[in-house]
């Protein structure tokens, strides 16, 4: 019954719907307080609208108003998108192995801080400093909960109220405007802007390097490149001018790949070993890019370097969890074996996908997903990118369900699915790149509900 009256009386009370038939099972759910509170704003919307409703409508809808309060903002969701490290999105796919051991150390007691041979405390870097040590070539390595983090700490260690040596051309900005240069400023180290935008040579970094000199700064341009009329200074040339004065030689690499990608077929990045070899004294790095970790900052390099910057009580704060401890070593051991890395790793195994399976999973999804739907539905050769600042100009072949006309309604439509699919509004169509898609049959299984 949904009828108009003029008697506010006819609603039932709070106490009697608390009493009705099917109130135990929300009240067993969500707890007396949350659906005592439920059933008072039902009540009060509906006598703002003048409206009865029979008891067992009032306690349903306030079943349906409670789950929808209840259920998580962080929800899993198909990154349909063609960026496959989406920061936006989470960025890197962890390995099931890596979230195994998430799980083991989230539910019990570990020794993230002890040593059980010695049966004392220990130090939380023993889980992964030999790691990326015997991956990269580093003396001794050391972590922090992001890139971001390791730079900060790296230069409020080594250059606070002194000078930092960076070209013009690497002072980056990249996703929710964070600037290089603002960093650098809260770590305490004074920035020397050194060069032009697109030119930058040795003896522009000879001639700003002084007394008051911290430390030299190279960073990866994320998310941009400069061409034409160039010219940058190559890390070995920068290591022993840096080495020749006595300071201390740093390199943001961003991403920080670990092994050559290009024998997947994708672009080429400089990896962490690579750079440490070429001269630079440390190296900083993110866990959850092209490591295809967790969320990290790997600072790696020099090991007398590394120990003052342990004592630095910026480390506490920027330190790791347990979680994310277990989950980062986890994925540095499957790089051990680096003919398996591609399959066991999920952002190696999607960035190195075939082009050929890519477009026979297109086309095979593509009358399923026209059965559901009123607008045209097509297979469609598209680009995904490496996303997260990684080869920022390269470009990989892919293939996607182009659906036209592809409106802003309708990109609504698949976020409204109960695993949002999020894809992209290109050239008047609603543009779904499968390169990412691994879990098909999820995918299939919800598009009735479009």
């Amino acid at each position: 019954m949904n009828r108009p009256t003029s008697s506010l009386a006819a609603l039932p009370s709070v106490d009697a719907l608390l009493r009705h038939a099917d109130a135990p099972a929300l009240l067993s759910t969500y707890g007396r307080p949350a659906v005592t509170q439920g059933i008072r704003d039902a009540l009060a919307e509906l006598r703002s609208s003048r409206t009865v409703l029979e008891e067992s409508v009032i306690i349903a809808r306030v079943g349906e108003k409670l789950a929808e309060q209840s259920r998580p903002t962080l929800r899993p969701v198909f990154n349909l998108t063609g960026t496959v490290l989406h920061t936006n999105l989470g960025r890197a796919l962890l390995p099931e192995e890596a979230i195994d051991a998430m799980a083991a150390a989230a539910r019990s007691a570990a020794n993230l801080e002890y040593d059980l041979a010695e049966g004392k405390r220990g130090e939380r870097d023993d889980h992964v400093e030999k790691l990326v040590c015997e991956l990269t070539g580093a003396e001794a390595a050391t972590v922090v909960n992001n890139n971001a983090a390791a730079v900060l700490l790296v230069l409020n260690t080594l250059a606070r109220g002194r000078e930092v040596p960076a070209s013009r051309g690497e002072l980056i900005e990249i996703g929710g405007s964070f600037r290089l240069p603002d960093i650098m400023a809260r770590s305490g180290c004074r920035l020397r802007e050194v060069g032009t935008t697109n030119r930058t040579h040795l003896s522009d970094y000879a001639e700003a390097i002084g007394a008051k000199t911290g430390a030299v700064l190279k960073a990866h341009t994320s998310n941009y490149a400069i061409q034409g009329f160039t010219a940058s200074v190559a890390e070995g040339d920068l290591a022993k001018l840096c080495a020749g004065r006595g300071v201390p030689f740093v390199v943001d690499l961003g991403s920080g790949a670990l092994m050559d990608l290009s024998r997947f077929g994708l672009p080429e990045e400089k990896t962490v070993g690579q750079t440490l070899k070429d001269g630079a004294d440390l190296v900083t790095f993110s866990g959850d890019k092209l490591l295809g970790g967790p969320q990290a900052g790997i600072i790696a390099g020099r090991a007398a370097l590394i120990a003052k910057i342990r004592r630095n009580p910026l480390k506490r704060a920027l330190r790791l969890d347990k979680i994310t401890v277990a989950a980062l070593a986890t994925v540095l051991r499957l790089y051990k074996d680096p003919d398996r890395a591609a399959e066991r790793i999920p952002t190696l195994r999607l960035l190195s996908r075939r082009l050929e399976h890519i477009r026979a999973q297109a086309e095979r999804l593509a009358p399923l997903l026209q059965a559901h739907l009123k607008e045209e539905v097509a297979t469609l050769g598209c680009e995904s990118e490496v996303g997260s600042g990684a080869a920022p100009t390269a470009r990989i072949a892919s293939y996607g369900l182009a659906i036209r006309p592809g409106t802003a309604r309708l990109a609504a439509r698949f976020r409204a699915l109960p695993i949002p699919v999020i894809g992209r509004l290109q050239d008047g169509a609603l543009l779904l790149d499968v390169r990412t898609l691994e879990d098909e049959g999820a995918f299939v299984g919800q598009l009735e509900k479009l």
